[in-house]
């Protein structure tokens, strides 16, 4: 569990960052979550924009990202997710 502290910090170094995945119509995919868990484990901070045209609420895709990948979500802001997740061999991010 993140601290207020440490998810400002993460919410500081996202904010440079481009989504690099989208989830639309199909929603939330198990081959969706293996790419996001890869890009997790070598950049450990990612963003993910949700489409408008995605069936399922943008709260729950969210949820539905943090739980399928076990990562932490950082910040939902319009429709862009952030998820942090410690790398095992690529640490880049050091929390405060």
């Amino acid at each position: 569990m993140l601290t207020n502290k440490q998810k400002r910090f993460l919410k500081s170094e996202a904010h440079h960052l481009a989504p690099i995945f989208q989830v639309g119509k199909g929603g939330v995919s198990d081959a969706m979550l293996v790419q996001i868990g890869e890009a997790l484990e070598k950049r450990e901070l990612v963003k993910i924009s949700i489409l408008q045209n995605n069936e399922d609420g943008k709260h729950d895709v969210a949820e539905n990202l943090a739980k399928g990948t076990k990562a932490e979500l950082v910040q939902l802001i319009g429709h862009t997710v952030v998820l942090y997740k410690t790398s095992v061999n690529n640490k880049r991010i050091e929390l405060p």
